[in-house]
């Protein structure tokens, strides 16, 4: 379904910008390919394999090398996020955050369900990581995606045991943070003003926001029909990543956009299921954090479509057009079948 929505959100400006209607959808394919080849090795994978110290540090150090590379080359929309090798390939490295921090919690924390109190051994080097990996993300800037990690980061140290009060303790730095990176940084203070009333400025900063609540009310129940839309023509704001429900709701109305909704939820319950039911900690945490990575983001993406939350660039899991995304989950859902053929 997914490269069905890529290929009509993006032909018209394909074409346009490219000479050919296929350019976006023949590059999501190949990476879906990719993805699923990632999806069937790993879930041939016991996913015991990942408790190995040298994984989990091999990987993070690569992740954080490439998080740390980008800010050395170009920007590309004003952001430091992809790393471009040629005019086809390209890899946004805070994608591969989101597996790599999953695998690195899930081994840190399945050994000291004992030890969550302990400073030295647990808060401090929880505290150094995740800073270090959602700090970088925030400065590409990527808040999106950072509060994705953070988000599947505190569930994971929920089910681990941490007591809820360092819960609150991490709050005190963290929301004076979040309240001077959405009001006090000019893109996103413009973001949230807009949040707040959306048809003050419908054709300037509002543009996206009503654009994009436009394509969802005209669909209707059963919408305009596939390949029909209106919006994606040159006035949705990418309409084949960031708001592809939006073309969704419009060419396949209200109906197409439940099914997206609940393709996401049968994943939801289906990996907390597998979590409930499995005696080994350690693939109960890795089974909470791919699904808390995939949903949360989904419902980020979802929200700020229909207009409960402010704009932000982070695209739909399986189905927004982006190589990196579709690729990295595809293989995190490998994960999630192997865990799934052990405890079921």
């Amino acid at each position: 379904m997914g490269l069905l929505m890529v290929f009509s959100a993006s032909a018209v400006v394909a074409a346009e910008k490219f000479g050919s209607a296929y350019h976006f959808f023949l590059r999501q394919l190949l990476w879906a390919l990719v993805g699923f080849c990632g999806l069937a090795a790993l879930s041939q994978i016991n996913y015991e394999h990942y408790k190995k110290p040298w994984i989990v540090f091999s990987l993070l150090a690569v992740t954080t090398g490439l998080l740390v590379a980008v800010y050395f080359l170009d920007r590309a929309k004003g952001a430091h996020r992809w790393i471009h090798l040629g005019s086809f390939f390209s890899l946004q490295p805070s994608e591969l955050a989101k597996p790599v921090l999953v695998l690195f919690l899930a081994w840190f924390l399945e050994p000291r369900s004992k030890l969550m109190d302990d400073a030295k051994r647990t808060l401090v080097p929880l505290a150094v990581t995740l800073g270090l990996i959602c700090g970088l993300i925030l400065k590409e800037p990527d808040l999106g995606t950072t509060l994705v990690c953070a988000g599947g980061a505190i569930i994971m140290l929920y089910v681990a045991g941490l007591p809820m009060r360092y819960f609150g303790y991490a709050a005190i730095p963290i929301l004076p943070l979040m309240y001077w990176q959405l009001f006090h940084v000019g893109f996103r203070r413009d973001r949230m003003l807009v949040f707040l009333h959306p048809d003050a400025d419908p054709q300037g900063k509002g543009f996206h926001m009503m654009q994009s609540l436009i394509a969802v009310g005209t669909g209707g129940l059963f919408g305009r029909g596939l390949m029909e839309g209106k919006q994606k023509l040159f006035y949705l704001p990418e309409p084949h990543t960031d708001f592809i429900y939006a073309v969704i709701a419009e060419e396949l109305g209200l109906i197409g956009a439940v099914v997206i909704v609940a393709l996401f939820a049968v994943l939801a319950f289906r990996g907390l299921r597998m979590a409930y039911r499995s005696n080994d900690a350690y693939a109960r945490l890795l089974a909470v954090g791919i699904t808390s990575m995939i949903v949360i983001q989904a419902l980020f993406n979802i929200s700020v479509v229909i207009g409960l939350l402010p704009t932000k660039g982070i695209p739909l899991p399986f189905v927004s057009y982006g190589g990196t995304s579709i690729a990295v989950s595809l293989a995190m859902v490998g994960i999630l079948l192997n865990i799934s053929r052990q405890t079921e």
